[in-house]
């Protein structure tokens, strides 16, 4: 080989190492600028309220900041949109609930992102179970009771809840079909105005998430009748779970989960992983949590991806046997 073309190779033998370091390199300081984290709901509810305790720990494990960006509309769909058409670099994320990636695709006719293929899933960080509670005039003392009223007359009995499609709304048609009956739904502008009727006996039971009713459960001004869990709930170690009250397959709750465009590379999901489910675990962290009813969970990618999916099947008999749908 002549001189020249041995200098040729040397040259690019040793660019070649080059990129292959600076790839590393590059990979192994990720991030190296802040992270986005879309909430698409507005600042002050419980997912704004996770999001931001989540991100802040985050950040410190990282070394960059994780940065909340509000973008509320269209049931969450509008940030869920955003970040599914964002660029795939692990420097966008979305956190998803409940309604964005289990109820939002059966109860809209048609939305801009799939929920499924359009996000790559880094971790199920909490949930939060629901409740049913009735007026303490209601005669009902267990969900037994209830569950054989709305069997035996059907259309009798009234639930309220936040709004049409809500989990408050679908919680109690999913309680009226594993009773074998039907109830009579009663939509409110939130659960303020349900809770009022509830204690005044204009409505005999309320679904919702525990953090809506345990105020009124503390206070004695409404009765609850089970949670809708496999097992009971610290918060309320007394009140069944839904196996002991004869209804095994009734469970619903809200929850947040932290997603990424598809197409994130994997060592950056896998450190957005890593730093989310060492959010959850830093001190104060759980008990931050409880004090929302949120149960602290931190899973793996592929965990949460069978999670999403086990939501979409769940939800969409529900939505569809409610009647719900927006266009």
């Amino acid at each position: 080989m002549r001189p020249s073309s041995s200098r040729r190779l040397l040259v690019a033998c040793a660019a070649a190492l080059g990129l292959s370091f600076h790839a590393d390199n590059a990979r192994a300081e990720f991030p190296d600028h802040p992270i986005r984290l879309v909430v698409p709901f507005a600042a002050g509810g419980g997912t704004d309220i996770v999001a931001r305790l989540v991100a802040s720990r985050m950040g410190d494990r990282l070394g960059q900041p994780v940065v909340v960006d509000n973008r509320g509309g269209a049931g969450g769909s509008v940030g869920s949109d955003l970040v599914a058409k964002a660029r795939p670099d692990g420097y966008t994320m979305l956190m998803a609930t409940v309604s964005t990636h289990g109820i939002n695709p059966a109860l809209y006719r048609t939305l801009p992102f799939d929920p499924i293929r359009d996000f790559a899933p880094v971790s199920l960080l909490v949930t939060v179970p629901g409740v049913a509670v009735v007026g303490t005039g209601q005669p009902f003392r267990t969900a037994g009771d209830l569950a054989s009223t709305i069997r035996t007359r059907p259309g009798t009995i009234t639930y309220g809840s936040q709004g049409v499609g809500g989990i408050g709304h679908l919680m109690g048609e999913m309680f009226a079909r594993q009773a074998g009956g039907q109830a009579v739904h009663v939509p409110y502008r939130g659960a303020a105005p349900a809770m009022q009727d509830l204690v005044a006996g204009r409505i005999a039971v309320v679904f919702d998430t525990l953090p809506g009713v345990i105020s009124q459960i503390r206070a004695g001004s409404v009765r609850p009748l089970l949670v809708a869990s496999s097992t009971r709930l610290p918060a309320l170690p007394d009140v069944p779970s839904a196996p002991e009250s004869g209804l095994p397959g009734f469970a619903a709750a809200t929850w947040n989960a932290l997603l990424a465009p598809a197409g994130t590379p994997p060592e950056a999901v896998r450190a957005l992983n890593e730093a989310a489910v060492a959010a959850l675990r830093a001190p104060g962290m759980t008990e931050q949590l409880a004090e929302m009813s949120a149960e602290v969970v931190g899973s793996s990618p592929d965990e949460l991806n069978r999670f999403m999916r086990a939501e979409l099947a769940r939800w969409a008999p529900v939505v569809e046997a409610s009647g719900a749908r927006v266009e």
